[in-house]
């Protein structure tokens, strides 16, 4: 290596899955060790800021501390450090790869030359890619060297396509997010948990736990679909399933020319081949069809254009529109040729599921070929100039149509779902005109859809998007209650006999909500049987309470090092409890040196309390009483003394002549006898049990009774 070149090393990196010190979203944070670049900011580098900029042209974009576009460049340009910078670098990629971020931070240490910088990163995967590509494009700009940036991007973009969720399911969880809807992926793929313990829903992809199977059978089964829905009126295709190319024939004698000829689940269109009319192209067609794996059949045709329409519970919520594909002759290029330069030059063609419409490739698509073919050219034909040939007559369904549709079609389409039985579907129509009925123009349904993809209608090709995700979500979540899909969640942080008031706070709830789950050091619990014991770093074992169907609350005691480490378990909680900032001497891999330190990590419980909760906090702790103004929800306190000037919350809980008493406005309301005498430290924690328990809707006079009945085998 040489000695002269400049090294950032990266000391050590963790992602942090949950809410944590510097945001409310998974990040990853790395330690960095600037070495000899801690005496060379960004402008004493000669031709830095330009290699960066050639590189990554979007950094101009970024409005940095400075607050306004271009704010960034200016940074470098002053001078910044190293750190800072591959703090934006990293960002950048992930721009280019398709994972759009804006947040990140970089902040020094109290050693020499070591930094802390953070990105907002989804997953693990992706944060390790972009922080390894990021890193190895800085130190090559800092030293003048070559870098593929085209190939760091790609390479990322891999990562980010096989790592993160596909279009519709990220649609309906970004649709849960907006709502506050919590989630929690359980796969690496697209199965993915909306909302906690009892009050969830499962999706994968557009199907949910609301998909019938029965109904799901149904739809993939074309032939049982159709008797279904000519029962009902539906006006449906004459067609068959057949097993030859004699047989094709002879159904599509039977059925009357011109047919169309199918794989029974035919996706993007691969292998249909339309209006055909001559029996050596229908049985040239069976083998196309046959080809992709499924039944062959054979249909009337029906004159039109293709139509999707998108029915979530019962409502057509967006249709699309296709459109044949044509290219025009010039006399020079062959149709391959012309195919490239005319339709794959579209911008919106692409590879990847994000864009609304595919790459056409004549090697892959017989259908075409054939088409082609019967119109007398092949791929190396060159068309006269002038002369137009089409290239596809299905499968470019991207054309927004919504606001045309029909009342009488929407009715047949919605009559058609139900009929199957599901409760999101995508059935797709032929006809000429979306805006006349169905009957009066000859037009039919053809399929019914289960799990029907959502990008056409999120990034249609022509026309506005539709919220579809939107649809799906409140479908699975009706009402609009500001606690819809969770549980009651407290959130307890510090060090002040936490698990006690952890399992104090459970027993609570367990009287209001039934089936409670309780995760802390001595154990997870739910109800009053021990399932586990906790691991050192039990954050797992706090997700998979959330995952248990079965509960109705949740309780999560978090030590200090855990949210330094892993960040919190869950998103947001009802009720988050902070009892002291004590413990700091047993972080210093966090670079905690003091009590000071404690409250970057610990305001984490309480920015984390949904506007309609509230946070506890110890009330004679002048530290811990300074996070009040931090919490969006109500307050809460207890403890000895009273609540603090100009803090919000009238509530507080005291010990007060061996009694927990619940006060409101220095009143009290209701005085709990335990059924034995406790020390100072054990009688905190109740009153911090009963306050939380206040805080989360309890009655005072249940949490007295709770508090009485409380196990004397627990408070020893």
């Amino acid at each position: 290596m040489d000695s002269n070149r400049f090294v950032l090393t990266v000391l050590r990196h963790q992602f942090l899955d949950g809410p944590n010190a510097w945001t409310y979203r998974s990040t990853m944070e790395v330690w960095l060790d600037l070495g000899e670049l801690e005496q060379r900011p960004s402008h004493t580098i000669d031709g830095l800021t330009d290699r960066l900029l050639a590189w990554l042209p979007g950094l101009e974009s970024h409005h940095c501390g400075v607050g306004e576009h271009g704010g960034f460049v200016q940074r470098l340009r002053e001078g910044t450090w190293a750190g800072h910078v591959l703090e934006h670098c990293v960002i950048e990629l992930l721009n280019q790869a398709g994972m759009p971020t804006g947040f990140g931070q970089t902040r020094s240490t109290s050693k020499p030359g070591v930094y802390r910088m953070v990105f907002r990163a989804r997953n693990r995967a992706t944060a390790e890619a972009a922080l390894k590509h990021g890193h190895a494009l800085l130190e090559a700009a800092i030293n003048n060297e070559p870098f593929d940036v085209a190939g760091a991007v790609h390479a990322l973009r891999e990562v980010v396509d096989a790592t993160w969720l596909g279009p519709s399911t990220a649609a309906i969880v970004n649709a849960a997010t907006e709502r506050g809807i919590p989630h929690v992926r359980l796969t690496d793929g697209n199965l993915v948990q909306l909302g906690h313990g009892a009050r969830q829903r499962r999706i994968w992809t557009a199907e949910s736990e609301l998909t019938s199977a029965i109904a799901e059978n149904i739809a993939s089964d074309k032939d049982l679909t159709k008797m279904l829905l000519k029962s009902c009126g539906v006006p449906v295709p004459e067609g068959q399933v057949v097993h030859s190319p004699e047989e094709a024939w002879e159904a599509a004698q039977d059925i009357g020319l011109p047919v169309v000829v199918k794989p029974s689940d035919a996706n993007h269109g691969r292998g249909v081949s339309l209006e055909l009319t001559q029996q050596g192209d229908i049985e040239r067609a069976f083998a196309i069809a046959d080809a992709e794996g499924s039944d062959v059949m054979v249909e009337r045709y029906i004159r039109g254009d293709e139509h999707r329409v998108l029915v979530v519970g019962g409502k057509v919520v967006a249709a699309s529109r296709g459109e044949s594909l044509y290219i025009t002759g010039d006399g020079v290029h062959d149709v391959r040729q012309l195919i490239d330069l005319q339709l794959n030059s579209d911008p919106r063609r692409g590879e990847a599921e994000e864009f609304p419409l595919e790459t056409i490739h004549l090697d892959r698509e017989p259908a075409m070929r054939l088409l082609l073919e019967r119109q007398g050219f092949a791929a190396e034909s060159v068309p006269p100039a002038g002369h137009r040939v089409l290239v596809q007559r299905n499968g470019n369904v991207a054309i927004d149509c919504t606001d045309d549709v029909h009342p009488e079609v929407a009715y047949a389409v919605t009559l058609a779902v139900r009929t199957v039985g599901l409760d999101v579907a995508g059935v797709d129509l032929v006809c000429e005109n979306i805006g006349r009925p169905l009957q009066e123009q000859g037009g039919a349904i053809v399929e019914v859809n289960a799990g029907p993809g959502l990008l056409m209608h999120l990034k249609p090709a022509v026309g506005q998007p539709r919220p579809v995700g939107e649809a799906i979500v409140a479908q699975l979540f009706p009402g609009s209650e500001p606690d819809v899909g969770r549980v009651p969640l407290i959130g307890i942080s510090g060090t002040g006999h936490t698990t006690l008031l952890a399992r104090a706070s459970a027993f609570l709830l367990g009287l209001a909500s039934g089936p409670t789950g309780l995760a802390c050091q001595a154990g997870v619990f739910l109800g009053d049987r021990r399932v586990e014991d906790a691991a050192r770093d039990y954050w797992e074992q706090c997700q998979r309470l959330l995952l248990n169907r079965e509960v109705q609350s949740v309780v999560v005691e978090t030590q200090p090092g855990l949210i330094l480490d892993r960040g919190l378990p869950y998103d947001r909680c009802l009720v988050g409890v902070v009892t002291d900032l004590r413990g700091w001497e047993t972080l210093a891999r966090h670079d905690v040196s003091g009590p000071q330190d404690m409250t970057r990590a610990l305001r984490t419980q309480v920015d984390v309390v949904l506007g309609h909760g509230a946070c506890v906090l110890r009330v004679d702790d002048p530290a811990v009483a300074a996070l009040a103004p931090l919490c969006d929800g109500d307050c809460y306190w207890f403890g000895e003394g009273s609540v603090p000037e100009g803090m919000p919350g009238t509530r507080l809980v005291r010990w007060c002549e061996g009694a927990v008493c619940l006060m409101d406005k220095g009143q009290l309301v209701v005085r709990a006898r335990p059924g034995q005498a406790l020390d100072t430290d054990a009688a905190t924690a109740l009153c911090g049990a009963a306050a939380a328990a206040w805080a989360a809707g309890l009655s005072p006079e249940l949490i007295a009774a709770g508090l009485e009945r409380f196990g004397a085998s627990t408070l020893n």
